[in-house]
């Protein structure tokens, strides 16, 4: 490692760091809010399972590099805006949870739903107040590994021009250069292991039942 250089590209470094945080970190929540009530439906009505869980893995498979490049011409924005990037990621990760969603609300005993109903709870209290929370350790669990993956793929974005720390790694292969490389690739890993640690800890707390059965 070449500390010289590290301590002479501190404030540039930083600078790619939070853009870097703030492009993993937006689609894993807008693709989180927007994968629960789509979840919800292919939940509810069977008939809708099928097809948005297949649409939600074809949109997976697309390439993020194509998708980058691709979108600017349907948002009528600039290739190097970093709403792209957001808007990529944010689809990647809704097409991630959707089944997840659906298959944590299925997870859910049916007694549990059938008392839910006996009570008076209407379909959507019922979701809202019953099924969703009993579902959170399911769906965080996807959650992080779509935080995790976005994480990683925001790097391709460098290959755009889009600054974060993937420029890290273009720096060090046009340098020949390994510093670099090695940075990126140990903040890339914090910034992976803050988010994992940030859902956890979000899980933990909205399912305190959860620490009173394993205190018995």
């Amino acid at each position: 490692m070449n500390w010289n250089w590290l301590n002479r590209n501190t404030d540039q470094i930083l600078s790619w760091l939070l853009a870097h945080l703030w492009l993993a970190a937006l689609p894993t929540l807008l693709g989180l809010l927007l994968a629960l009530p789509l979840g919800a439906i292919a939940f509810r009505y069977r008939w809708s399972y099928a097809a948005l869980i297949t649409v939600a893995g074809l949109l997976y498979t697309i390439p993020s590099i194509a998708l980058f490049v691709v979108l600017p011409g349907i948002l009528g924005t600039r290739i190097l805006n970093p709403l792209n990037v957001v808007v990529a990621l944010t689809l990647f990760t809704l097409a991630l949870l959707v089944r997840v969603v659906a298959d944590a609300l299925d997870s859910v005993p049916p007694p549990v739903r059938q008392s839910a109903t006996a009570m008076g709870y209407r379909p959507i209290r019922s979701l809202l107040t019953v099924q969703l929370p009993l579902a959170i350790p399911v769906i965080g669990a996807g959650l992080r590994v779509a935080a995790v993956s976005n994480v990683s793929l925001v790097s391709v974005a460098a290959l755009l021009g889009v600054p974060q720390l993937g420029q890290l790694f273009l720096v060090g292969f046009q340098l020949d250069f390994y510093t670099p490389i090695i940075a990126g690739i140990v903040l890339c890993l914090l910034v992976a292991a803050v988010f994992d640690t940030i859902i956890l800890v979000a899980v933990r707390l909205a399912t305190p039942w959860t620490r009173a059965v394993s205190h018995r």
